[in-house]
């Protein structure tokens, strides 16, 4: 491990209520290590996506296919996709036969700026990581992630800091889901400036 890095968060760490979860990962950081460089990340901004009887998640009606197959597994996993070009980062959640999953929307930079800089040239400041695929570029995180154990490196979460507040309001580009689009299962840490979209929320924890 790099020296001042904090070990990765236990198996158990995962192993609570999506919802919850989703709050949980709010100040954890996200570390991706590779042969460039170290990244790493406070994650500011989630999703939570709840399986069968979410319209708004992949595996709504259990729907299950060599995409989504990583959801049906163990909490803590990584769940990458791409859409629109860009490649998502998930946390699997919901424990093994339930496929629940945390998206990851947006992180604020703290080991590695100049190597997110490079991956994404032209982008700086809060641009760089405040969207669900603006962070995997700049994190290095890619299909190749799919499936891969979050408590172990090269891609792992580890504990950061505590959020003063935390606030909630309803998810974002799913317009199509019909009463899912209205669920409040989008978290973000009140006020941080890396946060994908700034919209009205109820802060739900100080």
């Amino acid at each position: 491990m790099q020296q001042n890095i904090p070990q990765p968060l236990p198996q158990l760490f995962y192993e609570k209520p999506t919802l919850e979860l989703a709050q949980e990962l709010l100040g954890c950081l996200l570390v991706k290590q590779s042969s460039e460089g170290l990244a790493a990340g406070y994650i500011v901004e989630t999703e939570a996506y709840i399986g069968p009887g979410d319209k708004a998640a992949h595996s709504y009606n259990s729907r299950r296919t060599k995409r989504t197959e990583i959801m049906y597994h163990q909490s803590g996993l990584a769940y990458t996709y791409v859409m629109h070009t860009h490649c998502l980062f998930n946390v699997v959640s919901g424990g093994k036969d339930h496929p629940e999953a945390v998206l990851v929307r947006a992180l604020e930079p703290a080991i590695g700026l100049e190597l997110m800089s490079l991956r994404r040239p032209g982008h700086s400041g809060v641009n760089l990581t405040n969207g669900p695929g603006k962070l995997t570029k700049a994190m290095g995180i890619s299909m190749q992630d799919y499936g891969h154990d979050l408590g172990f490196p090269p891609l792992f979460i580890a504990g950061g800091r505590t959020p003063a507040s935390i606030s909630a309001g309803k998810r974002i580009g799913i317009e199509n889901s019909g009463e899912a689009r209205e669920y409040p299962w989008r978290f973000w840490i009140t006020g941080n400036p890396f946060v994908s979209r700034h919209q009205k929320g109820k802060e739900i924890r100080k």
